[in-house]
């Protein structure tokens, strides 16, 4: 008890928050979340699209759907995501503020979730949290879920200072691929990597592993991430030396490759980015090197 007025003094004194001052779990369980609902620190963020949300969904949940953090490039005609400034706008038409504590889930093994924790780990958010299984466990589970829609009222969202440099740009990925600066894992299907023979621009980005984002998740209980040692084993066969190793997850466009995000971040791998734009952006510049078949 000491040692926690203790804590608490320091964190008066140095002017941090308690927010700023405890890390949060990449990972949350459902007992963990079940214990805390009613916690006013807390926002709960549904993830999944507006239908399944009027369903149902976990009690105080608000809806966020994965749309919502995405928009289109007329320019470019692909879907990109949001700058700075467009983002705190949304959190804030949400009801999120920086000093609250966000856990997000959906229903498909964090394939929403992942991209909302991204961003929020991006911006340099205090404190967030992804459900583990999210909808799916919580439902097998037999934990209470409604249909009343929550609203928060809307709030000035302020970031401030650095957030994690998590983001790789094309430069970043063309620079991986030659020299090897970073290892590129691509979490598409066997089809995309391994590319179309009858067209040209397919395959995968030259030095890229496969490492398909789907077999992350274990659908067998509830959707809920695979086993810790079964996942390590698997990056190590990609190429991953230890958790030091730089990684870019790239995909189409950045949907799964968020997920995958996640996944290592929950592992505990420190220095991983996620390419956004992805094979939307790389496979429309023609002069960008693609690589057809099974070998990086």
């Amino acid at each position: 008890m000491k040692l926690q007025y203790l804590l608490m003094g320091f964190i008066v004194l140095s002017g941090l928050s308690v927010v700023d001052a405890v890390a949060a779990p990449v990972l949350v369980d459902t007992k963990w979340l079940a214990k805390r609902l009613n916690d006013p620190n807390i926002v709960v963020v549904d993830m999944n699209d507006e239908t399944q949300y009027l369903r149902f969904h976990l009690p105080g949940a608000i809806n966020f759907p994965y749309r919502t953090l995405v928009k289109m490039d007329k320019k470019k005609k692909i879907p990109v995501r949001l700058d700075d400034k467009e983002l705190l706008a949304r959190l804030g038409r949400f009801g999120i503020k920086r000093d609250q504590y966000v856990v997000i889930y959906d229903d498909m093994g964090g394939l929403n979730a992942g991209r909302l924790f991204w961003e929020l780990e991006r911006i340099g958010h205090p404190k967030v949290s992804v459900l583990n299984g999210g909808l799916v466990t919580w439902i097998l589970e037999g934990r209470k879920v409604t249909n009343e829609i929550k609203k928060r009222r809307p709030v000035v969202y302020r970031a401030k200072g650095k957030g994690r440099a998590n983001e790789a740009r094309f430069n970043d990925v063309t620079q991986a691929s030659k020299t090897g600066t970073s290892l590129l894992l691509d979490v598409r299907t066997d089809q995309e990597y391994l590319g179309n023979p009858k067209k040209p621009r397919t395959g995968h980005i030259p030095g890229a592993q496969w490492w398909p984002w789907d077999r992350t998740v274990d659908l067998g209980r509830g959707f809920t991430r695979r086993d810790e040692q079964a996942l390590n084993k698997t990056l190590k066969q990609a190429g991953v030396k230890d958790k030091k190793t730089p990684i870019i997850t790239y995909c189409r466009s950045g949907h799964r490759a968020a997920q995958a995000y996640l996944t290592l971040r929950s592992l505990g791998y420190e220095n991983v980015k996620l390419y956004a734009n992805s094979m939307n952006e790389y496979g429309s510049i023609k002069t960008a090197p693609l690589k057809k078949g099974s070998r990086p």
